[in-house]
């Protein structure tokens, strides 16, 4: 049993926290809106500040939403690092600035700590089903002390590199995710249009090289209009923006990138940024004036 710090307690952040819980891990938690009270049933000690979580605990993990979320929490006024110690590790869960991160891990090596960046990607069935990929930023040595921790989180766990290697693998992952749902969203907007049942054109990619793990889960979405968020458009917009502001920075083109982003923002501007990202096929539909499954005009 170690002593683990977890702050964030959103959609991937709870049962993260529930699962390091049942790992028989002594868990001290902090949220901006209360410690649920189902990790509390469970064991976890609910805490006012993020100094106190540091102070209680060994490993500090961070789920938060953004950038500056994330730099608040650990800078800021009853911070984490106003709480740390020499010897502890922060490990910053979140999908943030790959550039800030190193400058967070600068700040936490001074005080004598150590830092890891890990994001995930599974979404909220990874979460709760521990099989969270993880990928990783840091000293292979921190890694390895931290590794039994996210190994109850998550299945696929890769060490990247040094800091802010995790950050950019996830920006990475990003771009892919994206990209792929608009190509479902448009392949099967383009059989439904047609006259098709999107629903077997689904079933007939499945056993053929367009399958993916997409086309699964965010094409019967798309199919069923199941947009209850897994994963928030805006959270993906806020991914693709550190693509894109990275790409420029490095003086490279993203054109795709730049398009899925486009589409993300047409949804959030009709009400949509805390849609599910699978509903990034409303903008197309829109344009095309026809929904996934309606009937096309002319078509039997």
């Amino acid at each position: 049993m170690s002593k683990v710090g977890f702050i964030g307690m959103g959609i991937m952040g709870r049962p993260m926290s529930l699962n390091l819980i049942r790992g028989g891990h002594e868990l001290y938690v902090h949220s901006r809106h209360g410690a649920p009270q189902e990790l509390v049933a469970a064991g976890a000690t609910a805490c006012d500040s993020g100094m106190e979580v540091a102070k209680k605990a060994d490993t500090i993990i961070t789920m938060l939403p953004d950038t500056p979320d994330v730099a608040a929490v650990l800078f800021g006024a009853k911070g984490v690092a106003e709480g740390l110690t020499r010897g502890k590790i922060v490990v910053d869960m979140s999908s943030i600035s790959p550039v800030e991160t190193k400058q967070f891990a600068q700040k936490i090596n001074a005080l004598g700590c150590q830092y890891l960046d890990a994001p995930v990607s599974g979404g909220e069935v990874g979460a709760k089903a521990a099989s969270l990929t993880i990928m990783v930023g840091g000293p292979e040595d921190v890694f390895n002390k931290v590794k039994p921790l996210f190994e109850l989180m998550g299945k696929n766990i890769t060490l990247v590199g040094g800091n802010g290697d995790g950050q950019t693998c996830k920006v990475a992952n990003q771009i892919i995710v994206a990209l792929n749902i608009e190509a479902v969203g448009e392949a099967l907007l383009f059989a439904s249009k047609m006259g098709a049942d999107p629903g077997k054109v689904r079933q007939a990619l499945m056993g053929g090289f367009a399958s993916s793990r997409i086309l699964e889960v965010h094409g019967e979405r798309m199919i069923k209009r199941t947009f209850n968020p897994g994963f928030r458009i805006v959270l993906h917009q806020k991914d693709l923006n550190l693509a894109l502001t990275a790409a420029r920075q490095a003086g490279i083109s993203l054109p795709n990138t730049a398009t899925a982003q486009e589409l993300f923002t047409a949804c959030a501007a009709h009400g949509g940024k805390d849609w599910d990202h699978s509903a990034l096929v409303r903008a197309l539909e829109l344009m095309a004036d026809h929904e996934i499954g309606a009937k096309a005009a002319g078509a039997e």
